[in-house]
């Protein structure tokens, strides 16, 4: 019976299949995403509700430690497998791997970013469910042997959908998967999209009720406040910057420590003390996030180590500013030191905290009467727009989780200048400079991102006869009979390429019987004018035919084993038939 259902929904027309897979895949990334919210609140009030004042400081200092330590040990003899900076994965699987994600990946970043989370990690929960979000997609598009493009929309939908769960958010679930995941939308990929944001949206509110998120109310936008969000928009820019550009030189420093428990000792140690001095570092940060949106200052400060230093008015932009910078420094302890998380969730809370800081310099000198929770509220959209470059995913969002739109203008000005700012330094953002710098990246550029999509041990033509160096002309004129081709690879004992001969090196004494025996081959083979490597980059490859002038180059193993040819013809007839798809698309 299951059989027979089976095969008739693989034989539904291609548009209905998807939209209907659209729908479960938002209803199960939907479910995850509420999974993972539940889990992260449980861990946490288990393991800090009765916790003593005498004694939070140092649960503070070991707990996110200890997250970590656990992660890490799942991570290593559980899952196997690198989950760390799941939208960056995500990306590299669309480009790199035909956009398959490990059936594991359903439930293993939920399992790890749940622990540390939970336990106080310095990190967010969005990258691990847009990960698990977009390996349900995957899975089941290769379930049912989806082509590439449409396994691709369905990883896009769970991608969207874990978006619009989290932060019952569908608008900004879709438009996250054009600018960030670098999705091209066409008007038969909107619609599938729009029902698993929509699907996974009404599963997060029904479970978890429909109000808004982080703030209950707006102050009225006032127009003669535009130029102080040009300045915070500015401000974001650059933050962004030191976000990108810090957050992955960090990360590099900390991973040159090479015992993997050496390297989670000195993480743990470093967070503690910072999550110590400054606890709004401590988990997501959401908490004093939101006090600071409900003008709850006091309360976002959660400490009492600084005794009456806190009445000083300076006292909160400083410790605030302190707290925006140590962030980065916070998460990428976390992450490299063993945790999972991403860094979605602090990106909002660093530009939340920034939009305050500023406000509150404003008021506090006097140059004007600004709402500090309407910049707290841009500021997050803004450093947003900057970190990820996703102006528009910004805006919706942030319009989205307030539950309106009155601060529409205000988000896009913010937005945009921090965007534009970023570009003039930063070309990527901070989920695709490590695959851009690999050369890994699909893009909206149609013919950078068939390239990419192009892989050269695809493209090898293998129907060349191969000649040895002792082979005498009668031989190579043998085999010259036998072959339709013009080019005939030399290769040794072990199957290495010495060389090649062409039908023009021998066309003079081909039908000169009397040298038969008496001229070799390696008399008559010349070096390639170049070769390519079987695993080398499309671009690359690209690069040596404009070089050389060849039209056919021979294609090598990592030891130098002959594989077989690829030709500008070859590739020029797999070009277009990719872009033909991505044209239909």
């Amino acid at each position: 019976m299951l059989k027979k259902i089976w095969t008739k929904i693989k034989r539904l027309p291609e548009p209905t299949l998807l939209l209907a897979l659209s729908l479960v895949i938002g209803l199960l990334s939907g479910l995850a995403a509420v999974l993972l919210k539940v889990s992260i609140a449980f861990i946490k009030d288990l393991l800090t509700t009765h916790v003593s004042i005498q004694a939070e400081s140092l649960t503070y200092f070991l707990l996110p430690g200890a997250g970590m330590l656990l992660s890490l040990l799942l991570v290593r003899y559980l899952v196997k497998d690198n989950i760390s900076h799941g939208v960056t994965r995500v990306l590299e699987s669309i480009s790199g791997n035909r956009s398959l994600i490990r059936p594991h990946n359903t439930y293993t970043s939920i399992l790890t970013s749940a622990v540390t989370i939970g336990f106080g990690g310095s990190v967010g929960a969005e990258a691990p469910i847009v990960y698990t979000g977009a390996a349900i997609g995957s899975n089941v598009g290769r379930k049912l042997g989806l082509n590439y493009r449409s396994v691709t929309l369905l990883v896009c939908c769970g991608a969207a959908a874990a978006i619009a769960g989290i932060f019952k958010a569908p608008l900004a679930g879709v438009l996250f998967c054009f600018e960030i995941l670098l999705f091209n939308l066409t008007m038969g990929s909107i619609i599938p999209l729009l029902t698993a944001s929509i699907t996974a949206t009404a599963v997060s509110s029904m479970i978890m009720g429909g109000g808004v998120s982080f703030v209950s109310s707006i102050d009225p936008f006032v127009l003669t406040n535009i130029p102080y969000y040009l300045i915070l928009g500015v401000v974001c820019g650059f933050v962004s910057l030191f976000f990108t550009r810090t957050t992955l030189m960090m990360e590099g420093r900390i991973k040159r420590i090479n015992n993997v428990y050496t390297r989670w000792a000195v993480s743990a140690v470093t967070l503690g003390a910072l999550i110590l001095l400054f606890p709004p570092l401590y988990g997501e940060g959401y908490g004093s996030l939101t006090a600071l949106l409900n003008n709850n200052v006091e309360g976002a400060v959660d400490s009492l180590i600084y005794g009456t230093m806190s009445n000083n008015v300076w006292f909160i932009p400083v410790f605030f500013t302190a707290v925006l910078l140590l962030k980065v420094f916070a998460m990428s302890f976390t992450n490299a030191g063993g945790g999972v998380g991403g860094t979605f969730g602090p990106t909002l809370f660093m530009g939340g905290v920034l939009g305050f800081v500023i406000s509150r310099i404003f008021n506090i000198t006097g140059l004007s009467v600004l709402p500090e929770s309407n910049f707290a509220l841009v500021g997050m959209a803004g450093l947003m727009a900057g970190v990820m470059q996703a102006p528009m995913t910004a805006i919706f969002l942030i319009a989205e989780i307030t539950g309106g739109y009155e601060l529409l203008m205000p988000l896009i000005i913010t937005s945009v200048c921090s965007y534009v700012t970023v570009r003039n330094f930063e070309p990527y953002s901070i989920y695709t400079k490590r695959l851009a710098q690999q050369g890994k990246l699909l893009t909206h550029d149609s013919d950078q991102a068939v390239l990419t999509l192009l892989k050269t041990s695809e493209v090898i033509e293998r129907d060349f006869l191969t000649v040895t160096p002792q082979d005498t002309l009668e031989q190579l004129a043998e085999a010259v009979e036998a072959s339709k081709r013009n080019i005939f690879p030399v290769t040794d004992t072990d199957g290495c390429l010495q060389g090649i001969v062409t039908l023009d090196d021998i066309r003079e004494i081909m039908f000169r019987r009397e040298l038969y025996e008496s001229v070799f081959v390696y008399e008559l083979m010349h070096r390639p004018l170049d070769y390519v490597f079987v695993d080398e980059r499309m671009e690359s490859v690209m690069r040596k035919f404009e070089r050389s002038g060849a039209w056919n180059l021979p294609v090598l193993d990592a030891r130098f084993h002959y594989l077989g040819f690829v030709s500008k013809s070859r590739i020029f007839s797999a070009y277009r038939e990719q872009m033909s798809q991505v044209s239909h698309e």
